[in-house]
């Protein structure tokens, strides 16, 4: 006998091709209340009913964006309601939270991100120094060769930079490494570009750096490496505060805000 099946109006997410799931939607708004500090840590969360009525949805979507909110760690799921956690103990995912905030990132952030992402390069690139074959420095060392000639062009620099850096996390062999260190680039290059336009391509400093790196990989010098990457560091640490620096005083000037491109 052939089975027979009730007839039922498909999923609410269906139903909007192109647009933000409404779990989605609600999930997305309390991350950024919670990370703006409209909720404080081990405050309860507004009821199922109150955010039903406040996002126009279902009660269906309201549990799948506080599921998404306990994924994030950013809530604690009790019979009676949620309660908001402390943001140091949320996963690595809600960065990209963090720097969704504001036209672009916060300035201690992109600070904080720019010194964790050069102890993974660093970290990757003494361990490629210390296994990788002649001919694969040699293929590094060629990854430098467009740093060390120079352009003014900011696209072309930037995929060099980009091809150099996964150059060598993919020599390393450290898989978690180079992981967390992509997610990290992907996320932080496209909400930092609009500051580019903002201060100018230092060739010169860059080109020091590519000497000094080059110089350390030739001599597979451990201690030269990350004497390099810790010079760049620095270097782009100073660029990225003076791109802050040069941000505020346009807007103090009552220029037009700088619009972010990224997703």
């Amino acid at each position: 006998m052939a089975r027979t099946t009730t007839l039922e109006p498909p999923p609410e997410s269906t139903l909007r091709t192109g647009t933000p799931r409404k779990h989605e939607e609600i999930a997305e708004s309390l991350t950024q209340d919670i990370l703006v500090g409209q909720y404080r840590t081990g405050e309860r969360l507004p009821s199922e009913r109150d955010l039903a009525a406040r996002f126009e949805a279902n009660r269906g979507a309201v549990r799948e964006a506080m599921k998404k909110l306990e994924q994030l760690g950013l809530a604690s799921i009790h019979q009676g309601g949620a309660r908001v956690c402390a943001v140091q103990d949320a996963s690595l995912d809600v960065v990209s939270h963090l720097l969704a905030i504001g036209e672009v990132p916060d300035e201690d952030l992109a600070d904080e991100i720019m010194q964790v992402f050069t102890a993974l390069i660093t970290l990757a690139a003494e361990a490629t120094v210390r296994r990788a074959t002649d001919a694969q420095i040699a293929a590094i060392r060629a990854r430098l060769e467009p740093l060390l000639r120079g352009t003014s062009n900011r696209t072309a620099n930037s995929i060099a930079r980009f091809e150099l850096m996964r150059s060598i996390m993919q020599t390393s062999g450290n898989l978690v490494c180079q992981i967390i260190a992509r997610s990290l680039f992907l996320q932080f290059v496209p909400r930092m570009a609009p500051l580019e336009s903002l201060v100018e391509l230092d060739l010169d400093a860059q080109r020091r750096f590519a000497e000094e790196l080059d110089t350390a990989l030739a001599a597979r010098n451990v201690a030269g490496v990350r004497s390099a990457f810790e010079s760049m560091s620095h270097f782009n640490r100073e660029v990225a505060k003076r791109a802050f620096a040069a941000l505020k005083a346009r807007e103090a000037a009552g220029a037009s805000p700088i619009r972010s491109t990224a997703p």
